[in-house]
C-alpha cells in the first residue's frame, strides 16, 4: 500500500521527467544534493547504459531516480532474466534506497543497513531504484554511494550466486551443455585443485583454490605463482551447503565475477570434462576450442 508520504514523491517523479538529466559516462554518476534550493524536495532522474558502474551522491537531499538499463537494444533478448545487483560502500548513508515500479515503492536498503555492504538484487523489470534522502539537521558529512551490476539470471553457474533468487542456491552438477558453454562463456575458467578454506560464514566458504592452467579470466582474481611453482592461485565464494571437494582431485573450475571476487560455477572433475570436451568436438558441437594440451 502506497504511504501518504509517498504518493508525494512519485507525484514528483511524473511531473519531472521531462526534466532529465543524463549522467556523463553511462556507466557512472557523481552529483551533489547542494545544487537543489533549500526549499524544495527535488527528484533528481538519472540514466545509465552499462552492465557495470557506481553512483556517488554527496550531501544527498530531495531524492534520486536511477534507472537502469544495458546498452543493448531491447528487442535483442538479452534484457530477459537480467538482474540488478547493488553493493552499497561501507561508508554509505545519508537515504533509503527502494525499488519503485507504477508508482509503488519497496524498501530495499534502509540507511541504516549500507554499512554492511551486503549485495542486494532485483529483477531489471520490477522497476527503477528511487534513492530518497533521509531529512538531516547537517548534511557535511553524509555521502550515499554503492556500485551496481546487471547480472544474468540463467546461464551456467548462474544457480550459485545465492543474491540473484535466495534460498533457491542449487548444488546439482551442470549438464553436459551448461559445462561446454561455461567454459567458453563465463568470466574464468581453469583446471587446478581445492587446496584449503580461506574464511567463511554458516552460508559461505571462501576456497583457496590453484590452477594449472587458467584459460581465461575477466579480472586478476587469479594471481601467477609460478616462481613458486604452483600456478596461478586465487580465492572461491562457494556456497557452504555445496560441501567440500576432495584435494586430490583436479576439477574444472567456472565461475563468475561480482564486485571483484570470484564465484564459483560449474565444476566438473576435469578427466570427466575432458571425456565431455573431447566426444563434442569429435561431433562438431563445441561452443569454442580451448587448448587442453
Amino acid at each position: 500500500m502506497l504511504r501518504p508520504w509517498a504518493a508525494h514523491w512519485i507525484t514528483a517523479v511524473l511531473l519531472c521527467r521531462a526534466a532529465a538529466q543524463y549522467s556523463s559516462d553511462q556507466c557512472s554518476w557523481r552529483g551533489s544534493g547542494l545544487s537543489h534550493e533549500s526549499h524544495r524536495r527535488d527528484v533528481e532522474q538519472v540514466y545509465l547504459r552499462c552492465s557495470q558502474g557506481s553512483l556517488e551522491w554527496l550531501y544527498p537531499t530531495g531524492a534520486i531516480v536511477v534507472n537502469l538499463r544495458p546498452n543493448i537494444e531491447p528487442s535483442s533478448g538479452h534484457m530477459a532474466g537480467l538482474h540488478v545487483c547493488i553493493k552499497p560502500h561501507t561508508s554509505s548513508q545519508g537515504s533509503h534506497v527502494y525499488l519503485e515500479h507504477t508508482g509503488d515503492l519497496r524498501l530495499l536498503l534502509a540507511d541504516r543497513d549500507q554499512a554492511r555492504g551486503a549485495v542486494s538484487c532485483f529483477s531489471l523489470a520490477e522497476g527503477a531504484l528511487f534513492v530518497e534522502a533521509v531529512p538531516q539537521p547537517d548534511i557535511s558529512r553524509r555521502i550515499t554511494a554503492f556500485q551496481y551490476e546487471l547480472v544474468p539470471s540463467r546461464g551456467p553457474g548462474a544457480h550459485m550466486y545465492p543474491y540473484l533468487l535466495p534460498g533457491s542456491v542449487s548444488c546439482q552438477p551442470c549438464s553436459d551443455e551448461d559445462v561446454l558453454m561455461a567454459v567458453c562463456s563465463t568470466d574464468f575458467a581453469g583446471s587446478g585443485i581445492f587446496r584449503g578454506f580461506s574464511s567463511g560464514t554458516s552460508e559461505l566458504s571462501l576456497v583457496v583454490v590453484t590452477l594449472s592452467r587458467l584459460f581465461r579470466q575477466k579480472s586478476g582474481v587469479f594471481v601467477w605463482g609460478g616462481a613458486k611453482g604452483r600456478g596461478w592461485t586465487g580465492r572461491v565464494n562457494v556456497p557452504a551447503r555445496c560441501g567440500e571437494h576432495p584435494a586430490e582431485d583436479e576439477y574444472l573450475l567456472t565461475g563468475s565475477v561480482h564486485f571483484g571476487e570470484a564465484w564459483l560455477g560449474c565444476a566438473p572433475r576435469y578427466k570427466d570434462f575432458l571425456k565431455l570436451y573431447v566426444r563434442a568436438q569429435k561431433q562438431g558441437t563445441n561452443p569454442c576450442h580451448i587448448d587442453t594440451s
